[in-house]
């Protein structure tokens, strides 16, 4: 098997030892974003509607750096510190896509990196 790392200054930088994306065997796996601003490294939290739409931003980034998008998304992976914000942040999340939704769950847990309220990563094919 053959993999490769996807990096982008687009997305803040990995805080562990782990790689904002793996591109393996014709699926790019991304892992979980948060809201991090790239331009100034601070989260994005002034309310759940600008949180989901940086962390959904990060994940374009890292989609565009692997040179494929939101059509090529089959499967989400949503987690959410308080299921209260499910029907915000699902509407933000939603206008990200046009149809043939990707497969996804949405689970709250008991805390997130930083305290913040919502962190989603994605599975995507690299051709349709």
């Amino acid at each position: 098997m053959s993999k490769q790392i996807i990096q982008t200054n687009k997305v803040p930088a990995p805080i562990g030892p782990y790689s904002q994306a793996v591109i393996a065997n014709g699926f790019l796996f991304a892992s979980g974003q948060v809201a991090f601003d790239p331009a100034t490294g601070e989260l994005v939290l002034s309310s759940i509607e600008a949180e989901t739409k940086q962390v959904m931003e990060n994940i374009k980034a890292i989609l565009e750096e692997a040179k494929i998008n939101f059509d090529h998304i089959v499967k989400t992976s949503i987690f959410l510190s308080n299921m209260d914000l499910f029907a915000a942040v699902n509407q933000v999340y939603g206008s990200y896509f046009s149809a043939d939704f990707p497969a996804r769950e949405t689970v709250a847990v008991k805390t997130l990196p930083r305290n913040v309220n919502v962190e989603i990563s994605v599975t995507a094919v690299m051709q349709h």
